[in-house]
């Protein structure tokens, strides 16, 4: 075959280019990663952790209205809370939720006279709210305002199912003192974060 013949002969046949993803399965694929991502914020939204916003001055000096909690929502699915944790609450009364501080468990009893904490006739020492204690007596005051028992809640041992919860800003709060024992089908959570303000950002000290 001469020069001439070669190249006259047909070219080999190309392979057809490779076919690229379709735009429709590309979108296809966005659309499940965004559907999945909204179910698991759903998830830990609603069903692991839940926003709190503090309103008003009950936990003051360790909380301020404005700051905004993390709540675990899961946490007493596996145990109950303990004493001096912090937990929201609701309470179906007021339909409102609260925050306060776990002051006594089921089967523990509470005395509440003045500045001094007993539970289960021991003197509790209270750290959390210790500068403003000092503060108060320094000015001859009392930091609380009302004793426990009370003429509105004479009972003072925990029932089972419940727990005594009491504000940081004793002379300022509505708890366990007026509000009577809170039932552990009504606690929400435990407060475990502050992340708004930003400058405010810390994990919650439970003591």
């Amino acid at each position: 075959m001469d020069q001439h013949d070669q190249m006259m002969q047909p070219n080999a046949a190309e392979e057809p280019p490779t076919k690229k993803p379709q735009a429709k399965n590309e979108l296809l694929e966005w659309v499940k990663a965004i559907a999945i991502a909204v179910v698991l914020v759903v998830i830990v939204r609603w069903l692991l952790f839940a926003p709190f916003i503090v309103d008003g001055p009950s936990m003051e000096p360790n909380f301020w209205t404005g700051e905004r909690l993390i709540v675990n929502k899961v946490l007493y699915d596996f145990r109950e809370p303990k004493r001096g944790e912090v937990v929201v609450f609701h309470v179906p009364e007021e339909n409102r939720d609260l925050i306060k501080r776990v002051i006594g468990v089921a089967g523990d009893t509470i005395e509440y006279r003045g500045d001094d904490l007993y539970v289960n006739g021991n003197k509790v020492e209270e750290p959390y709210i210790q500068e403003a204690l000092d503060e108060a007596h320094k000015n001859g005051e009392l930091y609380n305002d009302r004793d426990f028992p009370n003429d509105l809640i004479q009972k003072n041992t925990v029932p089972e199912g419940h727990i005594f919860v009491m504000g940081d800003h004793r002379n300022n709060s509505t708890d366990s003192r007026m509000l009577g024992f809170i039932s552990l089908k009504d606690v929400i959570g435990r407060a475990d974060v502050i992340f708004w303000p930003p400058s405010h950002a810390k994990l919650v000290q439970h003591h």
